[in-house]
């Protein structure tokens, strides 16, 4: 059997454990790589290790861990754990890039541009995942009945979960419900009866960038879930609480999502106060 032929039968199987569509599609892109830096060769250790170097000249760290976790998953599919490849260390940040953080101003400055373009939906899209830290796949559980009950379960990778919808949020849904006469089933969904797409949602937001003063590479809908998670944890400090608000199963990654910006890096430094005026 051939590498690609492994790779497509192994996208099967990601798929019959249920794993989310984006990571088969993202797991398949890498493997491809492999298989094209492969050729005809058959895979062995020294082959794997020159795939490894080969992307790190090309890619972020990051990226290329994400790459290896592919490549490694593909190897256990495949009998080959023996042949694993260990992932690039990667020294964790301790602030955001202050180019990537959204914040408060700029989230309201984006809700208030698509209401004065006269989008209702999105301007409630962005509060709704913003005011629950869900994720834009997840918006088809905001339903009418989540709206009337004030919470939802969530079932999203093998996972389920409980997510509470904020009064103010419930009574702006309301009226949208009511203005719509929406009576049943998902409270956001396109023309066609089908759950709000990821990459028309993003490209909705890129539009009210410069009426809202927002530079573009901070405006996508992830970034709202990371301000929830900001936010959140900034009034409560406790992470172990937001991980699972958020649907994290290790509390790392939520420490992630809690990072601040450089700015405010600067000035817990400032305060310090361990300079001394010796001159």
């Amino acid at each position: 059997m051939s590498l690609s032929e492994k790779i497509r039968d192994f996208a099967i199987a990601l798929t019959e454990h249920e794993r989310a569509e984006r990571t088969v599609r993202k797991y398949t892109r890498d493997l491809e790589k492999l298989a094209e830096f492969a050729g005809d060769s058959q895979l062995d250790k020294a082959l794997l290790v020159s795939f490894k170097r080969a992307i790190a000249e090309k890619y972020s760290s990051s990226s290329v861990n994400t790459i290896l976790a592919a490549v490694n998953s593909f190897l256990d599919f495949t009998g080959q754990s023996g042949m694993r490849l260990k992932p690039l260390r990667i020294q964790r940040r301790s602030f955001l890039p202050e180019e990537r953080e959204l914040t408060v101003e700029e989230y309201k400055r984006l809700v208030a541009a698509a209401e004065r373009s006269g989008n209702k939906r999105l301007g409630l899209i962005l509060q709704t995942i913003c005011a629950t830290g869900i994720r834009v796949s997840e918006l088809k559980f905001i339903t009418v009945e989540a709206v009337r009950t004030g919470r939802t379960v969530i079932s999203c990778k093998g996972k389920s979960r409980v997510v509470f919808l904020p009064e103010k949020l419930r009574k702006l849904l309301t009226k949208y419900l009511k203005k719509r006469g929406i009576l049943i089933g998902a409270v956001f969904v396109t023309s066609r009866g089908n759950p709000p797409d990821r990459s028309n949602i993003w490209r909705e937001m890129k539009r009210l960038c410069e009426t809202a003063g927002v530079a573009e590479d901070k405006v996508f809908p992830h970034n709202l879930r990371h301000l929830f998670a900001r936010t959140y944890y900034s009034i409560e400090k406790d992470l172990s609480r937001l991980a699972d608000i958020l649907g994290h199963s290790a509390v790392n990654t939520t420490r992630i999502y809690t990072m601040e910006s450089g700015k405010i890096h600067q000035k817990q430094i400032n305060r310090l106060g361990l300079v001394l005026n010796t001159t």
